[in-house]
Formats: C-alpha cells, sequence, structure tokens
C-alpha cells in the first residue's frame, strides 16, 4: 500500500466516524436481534426520575456551573475523573453540571465504543427520562480545544442540537474539531479505565453490530442488559466537592 493509499484510508475512516457521530440521536428505521447473554446486573427496577424532579423536567436543572469543577464516574470498570473547564465551551459546561447535579448519569451505559476512536454515553436506563430531555437541546458553543486523548465533548445530530450524549476521545480526533465539537473538559484520572470500556460490539446499528439509538432510547436499560449485557455502565456520577 502507497502512502497516498494509507492516508487515504485513515480520511476514509476519520469520515466514517464523523458522520456516525452525527447521527446519534436520529432513531434507526432498521431493526437488528443480537445474541442473547446473561446480563451482569438486573435492570433498575425503581423507576430513575423518582430520585429528582428535574429528570422529567429539563426546565429545573439551568443553574450556571463553578468556573471549573470535577465529575467522578464509578463504572463497571472502575473510576474516572472529568475536570470540566467552563470557559472551554460555558453552555456544554453548564448542561453536564446540571446532569451530574440531578443523578442523571447514574446507570447510564456506554453504549456505543470504538477501539482507537472514542467512547459514547448519555443515554438514560429510563425512557421517560429520555422522552423528556431528547428535545432539551442547548446552542452550539465555539470550539475552543481539541479533541485529542481524554478531551470530552457532546455529540450531535446537526448544529444546535446537543442533549445529553458526550463521548471521550481514545486518541487524536482533532478532524472532528472543524465539525463544531467542542470539548467541555477532560480525564485527568482514570484513562486506563475508559480504554478498558467493552468495545467488542463496536459501531452500533444499522452500520455495526452495536445497540440501536432509537430502540435505547425507546426501552432504555431493559434493552442494554438483556442483548448487550458485556457493555459497561455508570454505577454513579457525583460532582467533587
Amino acid at each position: 500500500m502507497t502512502k497516498n493509499d494509507k492516508a487515504r484510508k485513515t480520511t476514509l475512516v476519520v469520515l466514517a466516524a464523523v458522520l456516525a457521530l452525527g447521527a446519534c440521536t436520529r432513531k434507526s428505521e432498521r431493526d437488528v436481534t443480537d445474541h442473547k447473554e446473561t446480563s451482569m446486573t438486573p435492570a433498575r427496577t425503581t423507576p430513575a426520575h423518582e430520585t429528582h424532579p428535574a429528570l422529567l423536567d429539563p426546565s429545573l436543572a439551568r443553574e450556571t456551573s463553578p468556573p471549573a469543577f470535577k465529575v467522578r464516574f464509578d463504572t463497571t470498570k472502575g473510576e474516572f475523573v472529568l475536570d470540566v473547564t467552563r470557559a472551554w465551551a460555558p453552555r456544554g459546561a453548564d448542561r453536564i453540571y446540571n446532569l451530574a447535579r440531578v443523578g442523571y448519569f447514574d446507570g447510564v451505559t456506554f453504549f456505543r465504543v470504538i477501539s482507537g476512536f472514542m467512547a459514547q454515553f448519555g443515554i438514560h436506563g429510563d425512557p421517560k427520562v429520555s422522552a423528556a430531555w431528547r428535545d432539551a437541546r442547548i446552542p452550539d458553543d465555539p470550539v475552543k480545544q481539541s479533541n485529542q486523548r481524554g478531551f470530552v465533548s457532546f455529540a450531535t445530530a446537526g448544529p444546535n442540537t446537543r442533549t445529553t450524549q458526550l463521548f471521550i476521545n481514545f486518541g487524536d480526533n482533532s478532524a472532528l474539531d472543524s465539525q463544531g465539537f467542542a470539548p467541555i473538559g477532560r480525564v485527568v484520572e482514570g484513562m486506563d479505565v475508559v480504554d478498558s470500556l467493552y468495545s467488542g460490539y463496536g459501531e452500533g446499528a444499522p452500520r455495526g453490530m452495536g445497540p440501536d439509538q432509537g430502540r435505547a432510547q425507546h426501552e432504555g436499560n431493559a434493552y442494554f442488559r438483556r442483548d448487550f449485557s458485556r457493555l459497561d455502565y455508570i454505577k454513579k456520577a457525583t460532582l467533587v466537592p
């Protein structure tokens, strides 16, 4: 393979990844069936929206975040800490601050983990909560940092469509910068934990064998635990004092 062929192949891979991110909130028209596996944990039995009223009413989660803050994620593979800098992306920082504050991320699955690219999460395990937040969009922030290893950005479905889904970059994804993906912070502890998240399902349906996001929105954790039980998830996310 020539040097030009290698460069062309790399460009195509990056473009495919960008297009996949752009479709993060769209419902797929194709259904898929995956092998049934024994769930490593039972699905949540207590409705999540009973723990905080803002989970069903995003208008109650509009506090301004501190200039800098940290969120500790306790996952099925261990803990990692996200350090958020509001000056990088104020609207995005406010959103993740409020999501962590109301307990949105508790029980949330890393549903799209692609080796060498990124780990995506943010679809709530309770379909009622997902429905409440689906249209709670925030305007875009200018891109002030680059999507390098460990940096975290919101996934989108186009301009001004950020809601609750984020991704953690595994490597140099600076090609995403020009697409408007504005990092809000970076993982400062436990990046090895992020690296170990289960990636065996690969890309999501219909392009790959991973979960279909439309079904995930409408079925929640019951879908993940039943059909994709190897996926890792967040047990609890808390703001660090």
